[in-house]
């Protein structure tokens, strides 16, 4: 039976909102489940913490602390943290369901991977750690597993906030610190610390499978792994892949420095060195891939210590030595704090005593003679002699470059962009200014690049989220968001950013963005009984327009003023630029009056009933005969309906 129909968690309800579906993958500090949002209705991925992990009090707190810290973070490669809380007894988080395989998986498929690739994986993995390192986060255990990949080929950090809650409650309550030992920083090995040089090495060791397929330790015991991490130097991966350039095997060594001061400081130093490597390459170097097949880890040869009593294991030093795997070869470890310690080299034995006294006098004193002339020679002139480096920081390159050359000493030039330092000049050295260099000696100059400058990216018509995430991909911050109305674009959409797309800006330099409110609404006058012109006024000044205009002859509004509008005011609610249709008045209408002079009183009234005329009657004589001489105003005049005809009947 498949064992994740027999796990209690498929089908259960978290927190009354998050219904578990399917068990993704099993780890040394947690499970990891598909669930479904009930409340926002989406796919998260729900990981529950081991219930023996939940019965230390400082791992709840630490958990909670560091759930809260990744929480905040917001970058595409990173998984983002959605909720934590408890499951039962045990801690939980919600986080983004990334639909793809880890990387991991992809290694265990397709082996190394071409070289281009590689260095691009590297560094969208360094992208998201910079993001953190920045924030003051470090992840402790960056490895293969924690790389998720989006069906597009991106990579995706996942477990911020986590290894740290794990490893400092463990460190606290048992002196052991738990990790991947495949990709164990030294001093995390040594005395259980870890700031970001501690993943900028893991990252380094994540470069060197991905290029050759294959960790570059190995051994029967992960104690054995942590040994060579912590008295060895990681192998060149051109000793795998002989056509590898040189420059790859600089950027592991820089990565996977011993010292703590070699490694670059950060995510985003260590980034210039792989962009900087990825530059320095041509496409065809880039599209090759070792032909090491399957990446499952062949055991290497166990490099064996002076004084360990098996070839294959460690010296012992007094302090436990053992290892507990908790779950598979690439998975977590139990390693005790200072278990394994950096050899220094034995002391040499004293020579045994003569009792030829006069035979050992004159020997010391030949000694003596040789040893005064060898350290005189030795310090003066022999690789023991160093000179002081001298100070060049702020100086042109070539000036630097000089002056070290003057003191006798070899110049190392390295590039990096720096914010405040213009190109061309020295950011620092290293052996700083003064300190003793042996003669011949190496001193590194670091020489600005200038400030780093970045496109503006064409954000214009993307929602607002879409908008600051492709400004955040490009390096740069995004500043502030307003809102503006606009007729055509959106509400939620953006109009425009502040440096414009196409700009080359300083990478510190903030987007501001102008999103779209939608249409603006604006209220409607009314207009009824202005004139024709006020009224088409009125609705401009509020943002309208005056649409279809019609006329007609009206009894009761004077000609050219508007008899009504449609939409009447207060009827609807208007945007700016909406039209507004207007019927305006032609005056009463009018109409010809009839001749009635000659015809019967009555017979004249009817007639002037019927055109729609009022009728008055003057008398003359009595009115006698009852006929009409005469009518005012005259027959033909154009009156409106309503007017009185004055008749004259005799």
């Amino acid at each position: 039976m498949d064992a994740t129909t027999l796990d209690p968690m498929i089908g259960h309800l978290v927190d009354d909102r998050y219904e578990v579906t399917a068990r993704v993958a099993r780890g040394g500090m947690a499970t990891v489940y598909r669930a479904t949002d009930r409340r926002l209705d989406r796919t998260v991925a729900v990981k529950v913490m081991h219930a023996h992990l939940a019965e230390s009090p400082d791992f709840v707190a630490r958990f909670r602390r560091e759930a809260q810290a990744a929480a905040r973070l917001a970058h595409p490669g990173i998984v983002s943290v959605h909720d934590q809380g408890l499951a039962g007894e045990a801690s939980y988080l919600t986080m983004e369901f990334v639909e793809g395989p880890n990387l991991r998986t992809v290694l265990r498929e397709r082996g190394a991977l071409p070289l281009g690739e590689a260095l691009a994986l590297t560094g969208q993995v360094l992208d998201a750690l910079a993001c953190a390192h920045r924030a003051g986060l470090v992840h402790r255990d960056i490895k293969p597993e924690n790389v998720l990949l989006t069906l597009d080929g991106r990579a995706k950090v996942a477990d911020f906030g986590l290894a740290r809650a794990v490893t400092e409650a463990t460190a606290a309550s048992t002196g052991t610190v738990l990790g991947t030992v495949a990709y164990l920083a030294p001093e995390i090995v040594t005395a259980g610390r870890a700031d970001p040089r501690a993943d900028v090495y893991a990252v380094g060791v994540l470069l060197y499978e991905l290029v050759t397929g294959r960790q570059p330790f190995a051994g029967e015991a992960p104690i054995q792994v942590a040994f060579q991490h912590v008295n060895g130097r990681v192998p060149a991966p051109s000793a795998l892949v002989p056509w590898l350039p040189k420059e790859v095997d600089e950027l592991v060594a820089a990565l996977t420095a011993r010292e703590l001061d070699e490694r670059p400081e950060d995510g985003g130093a260590a980034l210039a060195l792989v962009r900087r490597c990825t530059h320095a390459l041509d496409g065809a170097t880039l599209a090759r891939r070792a032909g090491t097949g399957r990446a499952a880890a062949v055991p290497a040869a166990p490099q064996p210590s002076p004084g360990s009593s098996r070839a294959d294991a460690p010296p012992s030093d007094g302090h436990p030595t053992t290892a507990t795997e908790l779950h598979e070869p690439n998975g977590t470890i139990a390693l005790p704090i200072g278990a394994i310690r950096r050899e220094e080299p034995a002391p040499a034995r004293p020579a045994r005593r003569r009792r030829a006294w006069p035979r050992v006098l004159a020997l010391v004193l030949a000694l003596l003679l040789v040893t005064g002339a060898g350290a005189l020679w030795w310090f003066q002139v022999g690789p023991g002699a160093t000179v002081a480096t001298p100070e060049v920081v702020g100086l042109e390159e070539d000036a630097a470059v000089a002056r070290v050359r003057d003191a006798g000493l070899e110049p190392v030039v390295s590039r990096s962009h720096h914010d405040d330092v213009e190109a061309g000049r020295v950011i620092s050295t290293d052996p700083g200014p003064g300190a003793e260099v042996h003669k011949d000696g190496r001193v590194r100059l670091s020489v600005s690049l200038g400030i780093l400058m970045l496109t503006v990216p064409d954000v214009a018509g993307l929602e607002a989220a879409a908008a600051a995430e492709a400004v955040e991909a490009e390096g740069l911050p995004v500043g502030s968001t307003t809102e503006q109305y606009h007729g055509s674009v959106p509400a939620g959409t953006v109009i425009s950013s502040s440096p414009e797309a196409a700009e080359q800006v300083a990478h510190d330099t903030p987007i501001d963005l102008v999103v779209s409110a939608g249409r603006e609404p604006v209220e409607l006058p009314d207009v009824t009984g202005l004139a024709r012109a006020e009224a088409v006024a009125a609705l401009e000044s509020a943002g309208l327009a005056a649409g279809e205009v019609t006329e007609e002859h009206s009894d009761t509004v004077p000609a050219g003023a508007v008899i009504a509008q449609a939409p009447p005011a207060g009827s609807a609610q208007l945007y700016r630029g909406d039209s507004v249709d207007l019927r305006v008045s032609l005056g009463p209408e009018l109409f010809a009056v009839p001749d009635v002079v000659g015809r019967q009183v009555g017979e004249a009234r009817s007639a002037l009933a019927a055109a729609g005329f009022e009728v008055a009657v003057e008398e003359v004589l009595g009115g006698f005969f009852g006929t009409v001489r005469a009518q005012d105003p005259e027959p033909g005049a154009m009156l409106p309906r309503g007017s009185v005809i004055t008749l004259t009947v005799v």
